[in-house]
């Protein structure tokens, strides 16, 4: 009998994955304010390795306290978030799954900011288009103190006895805002050419090298086109698939492992996380937002009323397209024909056999799931069971991505349980057991 593709083992440089099903960067609030991890963070990861993936790529880890989206993530900033980590990875190693850490950095794209620090760094000074965050351009200083973190954070990962290290330099955050020709606007040598605008994202690759050694695995999540203008037409389009194709070329020749393929340059973002945009949740969470933006009360008013709120759900439908599962293979395919390194492609996967043939037809070596695993935490476990698709599919609701900025992780879609008290019984499992000291 054949092999299924969806579980060969995928061999990178100096890791092996027991099968093609990645769980994607996604998690909630569930640590603590200070930046230190907890028990919630281990069972919610935990759920994900014992439903079957080969690998989990951690959530948004902040390796500076400035660097984080809000409040209540795990970060990495210091040597004694070590012990956590080395925790959290122990007990996904235990179901045979591999963890690596996605250090990040927010720059200007923040939910809530926190106490500790009211100005963002990013690449530019000006505003966030989407809520209106406020920024500074970061100094040349601040540029070599951010890459410092990024590599120190390298190194803890890999003292934590984790599997290796995602750089996110997609979706619009710190990395983005300096790729992008709609957001960079820099004159000295990181701004200008495409080149000065990778030098940013390639002196952090440098740093984590010559930190941690060239045998850690380290990978790079990275959007594949901007559209920038999808929600403005004022706004720039930003960089296009040619564009991207030579950043990862570089990323190649500078060692990078394995390159995953997102899409848009901010988030949320009509292709990132493509699906419905629940206006009528969104209003119950986004008050959060309120004091963090200067456009923050706009959209609250935006989504609000009925008339607007149908305006907005049209747009965001028309800059997402007719297609949901799969939406970055096209890109994906073309990125792994330029490169010689493993990649990763996100975006909506909950069929078997769109996997399959993905992998077959050589769009990309594994695909890293969200939603449809939030949805189906046993996922996998369905795939090797010989189910096609879940009978309780994941149906791109986004009213997970709604809940998160003040509810806990989950997915929020009443019409997959059956009843609303079984829904909450999953949203809640998280909690326990008891808290991690």
């Amino acid at each position: 009998m054949p092999t299924d593709p969806i579980f060969e083992p995928l061999a990178f440089r100096h890791l092996t994955v027991k099968n093609r099903v990645f769980r994607s960067n996604v998690s909630g609030r569930f640590d603590n304010y200070d930046g230190s991890g907890n028990q919630a963070r281990i069972n919610w990861e935990t759920k994900f390795a014992r439903g079957g993936v080969g690998a989990i790529i951690s959530s948004f880890v902040p390796v500076t306290i400035r660097g984080r989206i809000v409040p209540n993530y795990a970060t990495i900033d210091r040597d004694e978030r070590v012990p956590f980590w080395r925790a959290l990875g122990q007990a996904v190693h235990e179901h045979d799954c591999r963890f690596i850490l996605q250090l990040s950095h927010a720059g200007r794209q923040r939910d809530v900011p926190g106490i500790e620090f009211a100005q963002a760094w990013s690449s530019t000074d000006r505003d966030e288009p989407l809520h209106g965050f406020p920024c500074v351009a970061m100094t040349r200083d601040q540029i070599a103190e951010t890459i410092a973190a990024f590599a120190a954070g390298a190194r803890r990962a890999r003292e934590a006895g984790l599997d290796g290290v995602e750089l996110h330099a997609a979706n619009g955050y710190l990395f983005t805002q300096f790729l992008s020709s709609a957001i960079n606007d820099r004159t000295d040598d990181y701004g200008g050419p495409l080149q000065q605008r990778a030098r940013f994202l390639l002196d952090v690759v440098a740093a984590i090298r010559a930190e941690v050694g060239t045998d850690f695995h380290l990978q790079v999540k990275i959007s594949a086109e901007d559209h920038n203008d999808a929600l403005d037409d004022d706004e720039k389009p930003g960089n296009t698939l040619d564009d991207t194709v030579q950043v990862c070329r570089w990323l190649d020749d500078a060692g990078v492992d394995a390159i995953h393929v997102s899409s848009g340059s901010y988030f949320p973002h009509p292709r990132n996380p493509a699906g419905d945009f629940p206006v009528d949740e969104l209003v119950k969470t986004y008050d959060q937002l309120l004091s963090s933006g200067s456009q923050a009360l706009r959209n609250y008013l935006l989504f609000r009323f009925e008339p607007t709120q149908r305006l907005f759900e049209r747009r965001w439908a028309e800059a997402r397209g007719d297609r949901i599962e799969g939406l970055n293979l096209p890109a994906a395919k073309v990125i792994s024909a330029a490169v010689g390194v493993p990649v990763l492609c996100t975006g909506g996967f909950q069929t078997a056999e769109v996997i399959r043939e993905a992998i077959r037809q050589q769009f990309c070596d594994a695909v890293t799931i969200a939603r449809p695993l939030i949805a189906n935490n046993d996922l996998v476990q369905q795939f090797a069971a010989g189910m096609g698709r879940p009978a309780r599919p994941c149906t791109y609701c986004n009213r997970c991505l709604v809940n998160a900025v003040e509810n806990p992780l989950g997915c929020y879609d009443e019409t997959r349980y059956d009843s609303r008290e079984a829904m909450l019984d999953q949203i809640m499992s998280v909690f326990s057991p008891a808290p991690f000291v």
